[in-house]
């Protein structure tokens, strides 16, 4: 099982997965230290400063983008390379963030909702428990309007 890093509004979302806020390069190399291998990052170009996908490749894991700017990135394409990402991502050591984590419990939730077969009410549940604030209204909406993935 992945340990616990510390991280600012850190999670966890699986025993191999941790979901966070943004780390700071210090934190990053405690998670490589503590055996992750993938770091999911869902910020937008727009709202990084540091080149973090270097940062990680020299700490020597892997890196990968999934830009979710907001609501409108909340959506079956988006979700479904999540899940793809995810399933060749299977077991290994993963920490997965944002700014605070909210995204990706929406995006978790969703996940759970649409490729996972989870009720509604239990995917939004494992969406906070992962993260999920304040997009949870907008996830609500998005379950109640959009059938799971084929």
């Amino acid at each position: 099982m992945l340990q616990s890093l510390d991280l600012p509004n850190e999670m966890r979302a699986s025993d191999s997965m941790l979901s966070a806020g943004q780390p700071d390069g210090m934190q990053f190399r405690r998670a490589a230290e503590a055996g992750v291998q993938h770091v999911i990052n869902l910020r937008p170009l727009q709202e990084q400063g540091e080149d973090e996908s270097t940062l990680v490749e020299e700490l020597g894991m892997r890196y990968h983008h999934l830009p979710i700017a907001g609501p409108q990135d909340l959506n079956p394409d988006t979700v479904r390379m999540l899940d793809g990402l995810l399933a060749e991502i299977g077991e290994a050591p993963t920490l997965f963030h944002c700014a605070s984590g909210n995204r990706v419990g929406a995006m978790l939730a969703l996940r759970a909702a649409w490729h996972q077969g989870m009720e509604s009410e239990a995917a939004l549940a494992y969406g906070r428990q992962t993260g999920l604030t304040k997009m949870e209204p907008m996830v609500r909406e998005i379950l109640d309007r959009t059938p799971p993935a084929a």
